[in-house]
């Protein structure tokens, strides 16, 4: 792993790509203050530009030499951070991160992933990496190497960390001001938990103004149809379960959780949708999941999925 990393490493300072891992999913990633190397992430992943790319950093340190961060930022920082938040800071006119990545807007995307693989790379370099999930724009989200499609991986230097740990993408935040807050990715970190720093925090995901990945209407779909919130399986359909019910595949069924347990299922969500949208079937049906937690993540990623916009 050592020589992989300094390859990586040196590879990143050479304004080239690398895919590497995080808790949450697999990153396409390169320096956050190059222009020529985030034209390339866009350019490889087939991005609109309008959509903002978020910056990965290896300390708090290294963020407030770029951004404005308020209190109540710093509440839900020192709670998360290291891991799966994103917060929405406002640039500084000093910083070097090139204003491509958030479409010339002043607020850009902020983390510090929960990830030694990540964390040892970004302790490397005297940069963020800039670093969308790894893969094709509008296609599902990688948490294996496997999943990573080969244009990525012919383009792209790749560090395998295994299986990702959370299996979906992080919240992303913007703290409005002492008392308000918006969600405007739901991911990794529920609302309810994030409510517990800042009770008035709402659920703010429309695309009027993209400062924020997964925003657009069009996201995390598998190139198969999907049906949701099913009562029936047709006989061209894979199925993808959860809990117990009467619901039965003829091709191929996998259940996200037996135990109804949505941690388990956000595991397992992107790699069994993998799985499937590779089976024999025509389209792909998706029991319903409950509206709570982690649920609201994964129904936001199904709708996202179905829409056919």
């Amino acid at each position: 792993m050592k020589i992989n990393l300094d390859k990586a490493i040196n590879i990143l300072k050479n304004g080239e790509l690398i895919i590497f891992p995080t808790e949450t999913v697999y990153g396409l990633g390169g320096d956050a203050t190059n222009k020529k190397t985030i034209k390339k992430i866009y350019k490889l992943k087939k991005r609109p530009i309008i959509n903002p790319i978020i910056c990965h950093f290896k300390n708090i340190n290294q963020i407030e030499k770029n951004f404005l961060i308020t209190p109540r930022a710093y509440d839900l920082a020192n709670k998360f951070w290291p891991g799966p938040l994103t917060l929405i800071l406002e640039k500084k006119d000093s910083s070097h991160i090139n204003s491509i990545l958030s479409n010339n807007n002043k607020f850009v995307g902020c983390r510090i992933p929960n990830n030694q693989i990540a964390l040892n790379l970004l302790n490397e370099i005297d940069f963020p990496i800039a670093a969308p999930s790894a893969n094709i724009s509008s296609k599902l989200s990688s948490t294996r190497i496997s999943h990573i499609s080969d244009i990525l991986l012919k383009n792209a230097y790749f560090v395998d960390g295994g299986e990702s740990l959370y299996g979906l993408e992080s919240t992303v935040v913007k703290v409005i001001d002492d008392k308000n807050a918006q969600i405007l990715r739901l991911g990794s970190i529920t609302l309810e938990q994030i409510k517990k720093i800042i009770p008035n925090t709402k659920i703010d995901n429309v695309k009027n103004s993209l400062v924020s990945p997964g925003q657009l209407t069009k996201h995390y779909s598998p190139n198969k149809n999907i049906r949701i919130n099913v009562d029936y399986v047709k006989e061209d359909e894979s199925l993808l379960n959860f809990g117990s019910n009467d619901l039965k595949s003829k091709i191929l069924e996998l259940n996200l959780s037996h135990d109804s347990n949505l941690e388990e299922a956000s595991k397992n969500f992107y790699n069994f949708l993998h799985i499937l949208d590779k089976s024999n079937c025509k389209g792909i049906a998706i029991a319903n999941i409950p509206n709570e937690g982690l649920g609201k993540t994964l129904n936001d990623r199904l709708m996202r999925a179905a829409s056919i916009e």
